[in-house]
C-alpha cells in the first residue's frame, strides 16, 4: 500500500505529469515521470476501463500499488510518477508488471538526466 503522504490526489497533478513529464512505454503500461519543487516522491496509477472490467482493473491497481511503493526511495526528491496500465496488465502475473514497472522506471530516469534538446528551428 502507498503511503497518504506518496500519493498523488488532484487532477491537476496527474495531467502536470502526463503532459510535461518524461514517458517509458512497455508491453503492460507506461511510466510518467515529471520533476517538482522537492519534497518526498509521490505516485499515482491510471487503470482504464480499456484494461478490463471493474474486478480487473482493481486486481491491476493492487498488484501496481503494492510493486509501486518500495521503489518509491528510488525515485528522485520531488518526483512525480504516473503509471498507465494497458490493457495487457489484466492478462500479466505480478512479475511481469514488476519488470515492465522497473524497465519503464529506468527509462524516464534515464530520459530525465540526458540534457533538453536544443532551440527549435523554424
Amino acid at each position: 500500500m502507498l503511503p497518504a503522504a506518496s500519493r498523488l490526489r488532484h487532477r491537476d497533478e496527474f495531467v502536470a505529469v502526463l503532459r510535461r513529464g518524461r514517458r517509458s512505454g512497455r508491453s503492460r503500461l507506461v511510466v510518467h515521470m515529471h520533476g517538482s519543487d522537492g519534497g518526498a516522491p509521490r505516485a499515482g496509477l491510471v487503470v482504464s476501463k480499456a484494461v478490463g472490467g471493474s474486478v480487473v482493473r482493481h486486481r491491476v491497481s493492487r498488484r501496481l500499488r503494492h510493486l509501486l511503493a518500495p521503489r518509491l526511495g528510488e525515485l528522485p526528491a520531488g518526483a512525480m510518477l504516473v503509471v498507465r496500465a494497458l490493457p495487457p496488465a489484466a492478462d500479466a502475473t505480478s512479475a511481469e508488471l514488476g519488470d515492465d514497472l522497473d524497465a519503464g522506471i529506468r527509462g524516464v530516469l534515464r530520459k530525465q538526466a540526458k540534457p533538453q534538446g536544443g532551440a527549435r528551428r523554424g
